[in-house]
């Protein structure tokens, strides 16, 4: 099967710019492609992990994919879908956060033998002279097609800077030196970056009759239109010390039912008659199939170890079976004994602040051994602890396993 038709199958495919071409040429040659990745952190977020599951599935076509890590284009950043200018990353910043990058693309992508890639565009585009750039390609750019793209429309609200206007110029050189030095023929990206993919398909195109594709894939919502992959503490990071392996399998556990199929399809590698066996259940059913989602993600994010431990902690807390040692815990010292809980867990930063424990408490939110904490001065004692814990649920579906220490 064609890996288009696979992509196109699974839900992947938004646009593409030649489609019947991107389909024969993918049936006809191992076709070199890339995904850029600008560092604006110093981990890669769910996001990015569906674009790495589609430079997974073209791989294991026989196609070579290239990680471009944006060393050079995360120093002006991507004013696609912002009303607000990104913040200026200094040099140190954006080294440490591609080092993290490449630690954690190796996960996914197989690059012994030269398999695959990894290129950070600031070898090209931090030692461009600013004269020879415009000379080069600046003739094949129109002010007016720019103006009008879609990556530009929320910053123009307002204003938008010289620096950022110059970002679509960026990326489409690095489809160009891409094409020079690795005979790159495609460039994918999320939907979000279609204005900027088509200006550097055209650019090749029209600067060297080349053959240049284009491919965005969908961008991860909900049933609603809202992006996932946001928590109460923002990205849902594949790293496990910003986001951990049980909160990484409890988000994927408690999506919306109508959303399970499409990420069974999206993120996991699962045969699609088997996503759309799942994608069927119905009622209490349906969690059976989010069983099988976020174990499927976790595993390939986290390995299955982790996997493991994860599934065994939802299960001792919300199915009253498996081992309570993988739920998230904090410690306490006896000498914390008899002091108000919200000041203990302001403390154990289960709380930004106090206010915000007040809030949960007064819309009776916060559990204790199953029973409802309505009193904010509600006090932590040692009969509160059996077998050297207690249980704490914030919200309707945080849990915490609360160690008590002799100390």
């Amino acid at each position: 099967m064609n890996v288009y038709d696979v992509l196109k199958e699974r839900g992947y495919i938004a646009q593409a710019t030649h489609e019947e071409e991107i389909r024969a040429l993918l049936a006809k040659e191992n076709v070199t492609f890339y995904v850029g990745f600008d560092p604006t952190a110093d981990s890669l977020h769910v996001g990015h992990f569906l674009g790495m599951m589609v430079m997974a599935h073209m791989q294991r076509a026989g196609h070579r994919p290239i990680c471009l890590i944006g060393g050079g284009t995360g120093t002006v950043g991507d004013p696609s879908g912002r009303t607000d200018m990104r913040q200026m990353l200094t040099d140190e910043i954006i080294e440490h956060n591609c080092n993290c990058f490449k630690k954690q693309m190796q996960h996914f992508i197989d690059f012994s033998d030269g398999k695959a890639l990894i290129v950070n565009n600031g070898e090209w585009l931090r030692k461009l002279n600013y004269i020879d750039l415009l000379r080069d390609v600046g003739p094949y750019f129109s002010v007016n097609r720019m103006l009008a793209a879609e990556c530009y429309k929320q910053r123009m609200e307002k204003g938008l800077t010289f620096l950022e206007f110059n970002y679509m110029v960026m990326q489409a050189y690095d489809f160009m030196e891409l094409n020079r030095r690795y005979n790159c023929k495609m460039e994918m990206g999320g939907d979000d970056q279609w204005s900027n993919i088509i200006a550097g398909v055209e650019l090749l195109r029209r600067k060297y009759e080349r053959p240049a594709y284009g491919l965005t894939f969908t961008l991860l919502t909900t049933s609603e239109g809202k992006k996932m992959g946001k928590t109460a503490k923002g990205a849902l990071w594949l790293d496990p010390d910003k986001t951990s392996p049980y909160e990484f399998y409890q988000y994927w556990r408690n999506v919306g039912d109508t959303d399970v199929k499409k990420c069974l399809s999206l993120l996991t590698f699962l045969p699609m008659d088997e996503v759309n066996r799942l994608g069927s259940f119905e009622g209490q059913k349906i969690n059976e199939a989010k069983r099988v989602l976020a174990y499927e993600v976790t595993k390939m994010v986290h390995g299955e170890q982790e996997a493991k431990k994860a599934q065994e902690a939802a299960e001792a807390v919300f199915g009253g079976q498996g081992i309570l040692d993988n739920v998230p815990s904090l410690e306490v010292s006896k000498k914390a004994l008899g002091g108000r809980l919200l000041d203990i867990l302001v403390q154990k930063k289960i709380f930004a602040s106090k206010g915000e424990g007040k809030r949960l408490i007064q819309q009776n939110g916060l559990s204790l051994n199953n029973e409802k904490v309505s009193d904010i001065d509600r006090i932590l004692n040692e009969s509160d602890f059996a077998d050297g814990f207690c249980m704490l649920k914030k919200g309707k579906k945080k849990y915490y396993r609360i160690i008590l220490l002799d100390e």
